[in-house]
């Protein structure tokens, strides 16, 4: 379980094309789609692809206008939110990137490659956000700000440890580890921020913004539930790891991240009034279960409906059937949700 896992071959011609295992297998480095191991992946990397978008296509001019009608608070929300998600995107896109190099199946590198172009998407498109409100030397005391707020190090740590330890130490343990916590971070960390922002979409404030957001919610929500598929593999073809150990970090380790973001929301929403805290614990919560089903796995928290209805109406449950700015629904063209890409619900 402890050994380490080597640096992948561009090409090896001696071995066929269809790997043997998505670790530790073997693998010509040639990805035919028609030929891979676990043909449900050419469905997920297909609703990947048709996810894609750029920040430009939308134009923040009414955000713009009404950037000064928004509350001090608001305002300092918004900055503070919208910087420290950029910090964790900005761990997701080298991450993804090497773990490329240490998995032998070409059809999970392909999509792991996606998930990295995805996320730094993502973070272009916080930056388009800030610089369409506010001056460069504000954006850049606010990326400060996300850098030493303690309670943002402080989540980003747990995501940092698990992450690190891989870097240094490549091994399918602590591959199982980076996965459990590429969960967290894609699954449950980014949720204060997206219930702000939906917040102000239900008050008809900054819609060009929680548009956006709802992209990113939507490839978030695809790239947690691709992280669980991998993961659920690597446990079935390394047994090794699927053990009773294994399976409580997974609960104590998601447990952790939700005591996280339950603790950040309460410092950072606390003076906004249309957010009430307790309900969003419970939405975590939610949240949590529906990760921890997505791995094979039971409830750890009282099973509930969505606290936080208003949540599922601004984000999945709309976009995943066209994309399309859903505020002035202004069609374009997007994929239907499927059975294969388990997004149906948040």
């Amino acid at each position: 379980m402890n050994t380490s896992l080597t640096r992948i071959k561009l090409l090896n011609p001696e071995f066929p094309n269809k790997s043997t295992g998505i670790i530790n297998g073997k693998s010509s480095g040639i990805l035919n789609w028609n030929d891979i191991a676990y043909p449900q992946m050419y469905d997920l990397y297909q609703t990947l692809l048709s996810n894609f978008w750029k920040a430009q296509e939308i134009n923040m001019q009414d955000d713009i206008k009404q950037w000064d009608q928004l509350s001090q608070i608001e305002q300092d929300v918004f900055l503070r939110i919208n910087t420290q998600l950029a910090s964790l995107d900005s761990l997701q896109t080298p991450t993804m990137s090497q773990v490329m190099d240490y998995v032998t199946d070409s059809s999970f590198k392909a999509i792991f490659a996606v998930i990295s172009q995805q996320e730094a998407v993502h973070n272009e498109s916080y930056s388009y956000i800030l610089s369409s409100l506010i001056p460069l030397r504000d954006q850049n005391e606010r990326f400060n700000q996300a850098k030493d707020d303690p309670i943002v190090r402080k989540r980003n740590q747990l995501i940092l440890d698990a992450y690190n330890g891989f870097k240094e130490q490549p091994t399918p343990q602590t591959l199982f580890k980076l996965a459990v916590n590429s969960i967290n971070l894609e699954g449950i960390y980014f949720y204060a921020g997206f219930a702000f922002f939906y917040s102000l979409a239900r008050q008809q404030k900054m819609l060009k913004t929680s548009t956006m957001i709802s992209y990113i919610q939507r490839d978030e929500m695809q790239h947690a539930y691709f992280i669980s598929q991998f993961l659920r593999i690597l446990l079935t073809e390394n047994p090794q790891l699927n053990t009773e150990e294994n399976t409580q970090y997974i609960y104590d380790t998601i447990d952790q991240a939700v005591k996280l973001e339950i603790e950040w929301a309460s410092y950072i929403l606390k003076d906004i009034n249309d957010i009430d805290l307790l309900e969003f614990e419970g939405y975590v919560e939610y949240l949590a279960n529906k990760r921890l089903r997505q791995l094979g796995l039971g409830n750890l928290y009282e099973a509930r409906e969505n606290p936080m209805p208003w949540i599922h109406v601004f984000s999945d449950g709309m976009i995943n059937q066209t994309k399309s700015d859903f505020f002035e629904q202004k069609s374009r063209t997007y994929s239907k949700v499927t059975q294969s890409n388990g997004f149906e619900e948040l």
